[in-house]
C-alpha cells in the first residue's frame, strides 16, 4: 500500500456516513460535558460543589447514575467517531482547505489526539474503573517536565502555547470565525452562543496557561492546576463570584453551541 492508497483509503472513511454520524454524537457528547463543568463552576462560585471544574468532574458527574454511564458509552463512541474523522483530515486535508496547508493537517492530528483521550478518559469512567483527575494530571505533567533538563523553560514554553490557543478562541469567537466550521448557518442564538462560548473557552485557557508560566517560575509544579485550577482562581480574586459566574455561563454557552455544531457541523 502506497501514499495514494492511504490517502485514498482516508478519505473514503472521512466521507462514511458512520463516520460522519459518529462525529457529530461526538459534538453532542462535547455538548453535554461543557454544560456540566457549567453547572460545576457555577456551584463553586458559591462555595458548593465538591467535583473539579474540568472535564475529569463532567465526567464524574455522569458515572454517577445509570443513565449518565449510558451517555458515557455513547461519548466513547462519538469522541472516537471524531478522532478517526481528524486522523483522515490529517492525511487528506479538510474539505475545502488547500490540499497542502500542512497547519491545518497538524491541527487536525493535535484534536484527533485529544479526542482519543477524551474516549479513553469516558471509558474509563463508564466502567466505573476511573480515578482520572485532569488536575493531578496536569500537576504530574508538570512535575516530570521540571525535573529534565531546562525544564523550566519546557513549562514556559507549555504555557506560552497554551496561552496563545487561548487568545485564538477568543479571535475565533470575537470574529464569529467558528461559522466556517459549519456547513449551514446554525441560527442566531446559536451564533451568540458560539461568541461567548469560544470567548470564555479562550480566557479560561489563557488563564489555565498562566499558571504553566507561573509554575516554572517558582518551580512549584501543583501551580500548574488545569482547568479546574484555572476557575478555581477566579473565585479568590476581586469580585470573583461574578468572575466565576460569568466564566460558567461562558462554559454553558458553548455546549449549546456545541449542539447547533452537532447538527451543522462541517464533516
Amino acid at each position: 500500500m502506497d501514499g495514494n492508497d492511504v490517502k485514498q483509503a482516508a478519505s473514503e472513511a472521512s466521507d462514511h456516513p458512520a463516520v460522519e454520524g459518529l462525529a457529530r454524537v461526538g459534538y453532542a457528547t462535547s455538548g453535554l460535558l461543557h454544560l456540566l463543568i457549567g453547572w460545576i463552576a457555577l456551584q463553586v462560585a458559591f462555595g458548593g460543589g465538591g467535583k473539579n471544574a474540568d472535564q475529569s468532574g463532567a465526567l464524574a458527574s455522569l458515572a454517577g447514575n445509570g443513565l449518565g454511564k449510558l451517555l458515557l458509552w455513547v461519548g466513547v463512541i462519538g469522541f472516537l467517531g471524531l478522532a478517526l474523522w481528524q486522523v483522515a483530515d490529517a492525511i487528506v486535508g479538510h474539505p475545502g482547505d488547500d490540499a497542502d496547508a500542512w497547519g491545518g493537517r497538524a491541527k487536525a492530528g493535535g484534536k484527533a489526539v485529544v479526542y482519543l483521550a477524551l474516549a479513553w478518559s469516558a471509558f474509563g469512567f463508564a466502567r466505573g474503573k476511573s480515578s482520572s483527575n485532569s488536575r493531578s494530571q496536569s500537576i504530574d505533567f508538570t512535575a516530570s517536565l521540571l525535573q529534565k533538563p531546562g525544564g523550566r523553560i519546557l513549562v514556559v514554553i507549555v504555557g506560552l502555547a497554551v496561552i496563545v490557543v487561548g487568545a485564538y478562541h477568543v479571535y475565533k469567537g470575537a470574529k464569529k470565525k467558528f461559522l466556517q466550521d459549519l456547513e449551514s448557518h446554525p441560527g442566531t442564538w446559536a451564533t451568540r452562543a458560539g461568541q461567548v462560548g469560544y470567548v470564555a473557552k479562550g480566557v479560561a485557557l489563557a488563564i489555565v496557561g498562566i499558571l504553566f508560566v507561573a509554575a516554572a517560575l517558582h518551580k512549584k509544579a501543583k501551580e500548574a492546576s488545569g482547568l479546574d485550577g484555572a476557575l478555581k482562581s477566579l473565585r479568590d480574586q476581586p469580585f470573583g463570584t461574578t468572575l466565576l459566574v460569568v466564566m460558567a455561563l461562558g462554559f454553558a454557552a458553548f455546549g449549546l453551541y456545541s449542539f447547533a455544531r452537532a447538527r451543522h457541523a462541517k464533516v
